[in-house]
């Protein structure tokens, strides 16, 4: 029998309802920590994704983003005048340009991220640290599975 045969509905429901409200609780703090700073939730995304995986062009922003070409592009102008990236021509081909993350930009993703963990720390206060561990090796396993 698969795996799949053997979660019921009623468990299936409850763990995405759990997640959902779990990523809506995170996700709010996070918009509260946002609004000590001078970036919008999109941009606070798009500094995470060049934070994370390094230089991309505004095609490949838009598509981790899920957000329209020019959509990504008035993101990174405002982004580029607020001085936390800025537009690199690529030295091989001269029509493509790529997003550099500047200084400021990972001042201000790193401090956001380590606040969001603090909150998340306070969080799992009552959870032994087998239990953090577990629910940590679970979520990256749930995690692996889009793949």
């Amino acid at each position: 029998m698969r795996n799949d045969e053997t979660h019921s509905q009623e468990t299936v429901a409850l763990l995405e309802k759990e997640l959902r409200f779990i990523s809506h609780l995170i996700k709010q703090k996070g918009r509260e920590i946002l609004n000590n700073y001078t970036i919008t939730p999109p941009q606070f995304v798009a500094l995470q994704w060049l934070h994370e995986l390094g230089d991309m062009t505004i095609g490949e922003l838009s598509n981790k983003m899920y957000l329209a070409f020019s959509t990504t592009t008035d993101l990174v102008d405002r982004m580029e005048k607020n001085e936390l990236v800025v537009r690199v021509r690529d030295e091989q081909d001269r029509r493509v340009v790529h997003i550099h993350l500047l200084k400021e930009g990972e001042r201000i993703i790193e401090e956001v991220i380590m606040k969001r963990q603090s909150y998340l720390r306070e969080l799992l206060v009552d959870f032994h640290q087998e239990e953090v561990e577990s629910l940590s090796r679970l979520l990256h396993k749930l995690h692996q599975q889009k793949e």
